[in-house]
């Protein structure tokens, strides 16, 4: 097996060189056991649509599970590393750094952001060694981008105790997690809540949603919560409206931004080595000048996304970072991610759409992440906002 490179040759421009020298070794660490663990692996789980379980805990051994909490982190480190982490996790597979995402990220991030002191005590250790895995339960069948004002999971308290009713669709790692943050709207106010909902609380039901075609092995489910009931002790203490909830938003798309660029540097490494060592015409197609053309785009593509990622994660250490700045990276990022995988796939040919060619995963699994945690357009309107002072959402 080739061993993880010490340096990506699509860090043009050495970003990796801002970490710090701990960082860096974690770095390397997360690249090794991708390369190791998950490679090996990644297309056949893929295809068969399921989740490699077996690699949860070795993922855990990598401390960059809750990286970005104390009650969890294993060593001081910025959102430039997390971001980095995410961009090595779906250098080689999308469906596993999104599992990470959702886990770390999204359903962490709610916890620490939005949870009491006792519920970061609970669950935070626990989810960092992936002794539980979290899921984050916000989009609904008939809800994704209205989620502000659209929701219709709702909420009711009686005493000590909420009663959920609803349903929420797209939920990441849903089908195993041992915890799914879920928001429906008070009933008594028409506030969005947040709610810890455990594995086993009667009501609750994960049904996995199949025939996709991007994220394969993500576990992504349909649920639905028919009368389930949850103590006040679950509640997240400090989500109280959409806001807060924007506010866990802020903090996670710009980890999907760091994922686009790793997937699109799996694609153009993948493309490189294609054309290095197909031949046409009694030459390698890389000596050709629309080759070398696209690979040039695909490089410049990273490579201003990178930067931009850069800024975005060190606008977050320091305590700068806004919504708009997270939503520009995100829509930005995923765009150009989109646009690269398509150059490599096109430099492929016909092999381009058959996995063994290490193209056609990640060109499938770009729409998705074009699409989730806001979709391009959502995104720029943010910006938009921030750039008029007027709201455009309906």
């Amino acid at each position: 097996m080739t061993p993880a490179p010490a340096r990506l040759d699509a860090d043009f421009y050495s970003y990796q060189d801002l970490l710090t020298p701990v960082e860096q070794e974690a770095a390397l660490g997360l690249r090794e056991f991708m390369e190791r663990e998950v490679r090996p692996v990644a297309d056949e789980y893929w295809e068969r649509a399921e989740f490699p379980h077996h690699l949860i805990p070795g993922i855990a051994e990598t401390g960059v599970i809750g990286a970005a909490w104390p009650e969890s982190a294993r060593f001081d480190n910025s959102a430039v590393f997390r971001g980095w982490a995410a961009l090595e996790l779906a250098r080689v597979d999308a469906s596993f750094a999104t599992f990470v995402g959702v886990t770390s990220g999204l359903a962490m991030s709610s916890i620490g952001a939005g949870g009491s002191d006792a519920q970061r005590a609970e669950w935070l250790p626990r989810m960092g060694r992936c002794e539980a895995v979290g899921a984050f339960g916000l989009t609904e069948p008939e809800s994704g981008s209205d989620a502000a004002k659209g929701l219709r999971t709702t909420a009711t308290r009686r005493g000590d105790t909420w009663t959920l009713d609803g349903a929420k669709r797209w939920i990441g790692n849903a089908t195993f997690a041992d915890v799914t943050v879920v928001f429906a709207k008070d009933t008594a106010d028409d506030r969005v809540k947040g709610f810890l909902v455990r594995k086993d609380a009667p009501g609750f039901e994960a049904r996995k949603i199949e025939r996709k075609q991007s994220l394969r092995s993500l576990q992504n489910a349909d649920i639905t919560l028919t009368g389930v009931e949850v103590p006040e002790s679950d509640r997240l203490q400090r989500i109280d409206s959409f806001r807060d909830v924007a506010g866990v938003l802020r903090l996670t798309r710009p980890g999907v931004a760091w994922e686009a660029v790793g997937l699109a540097i799996g694609a153009y490494e993948a493309a490189v080595r294609y054309t290095a060592e197909r031949e046409q015409f009694g030459r390698p197609v890389a000596s050709f000048q629309l080759v070398q053309d696209k690979l040039a785009g695909a490089l410049a593509n990273i490579t201003a996304s990178l930067g931009m990622c850069m800024r975005v994660s060190r606008m977050e250490d320091e305590g700068a970072q806004r919504d708009e700045h997270a939503a520009m990276a995100k829509s930005f990022v995923t765009t150009r991610a989109r646009e690269t995988v398509a150059w490599c796939r096109e430099l492929l040919g016909g092999n381009g759409i058959q996995l063994d060619h290490g193209v056609a995963r990640p060109f499938a699994d770009a729409e998705a992440v074009y699409s989730y945690e806001g979709t391009r357009d959502m995104n720029t309107l943010i910006v938009g906002r921030a750039i008029t002072g007027h709201q455009a959402f309906v």
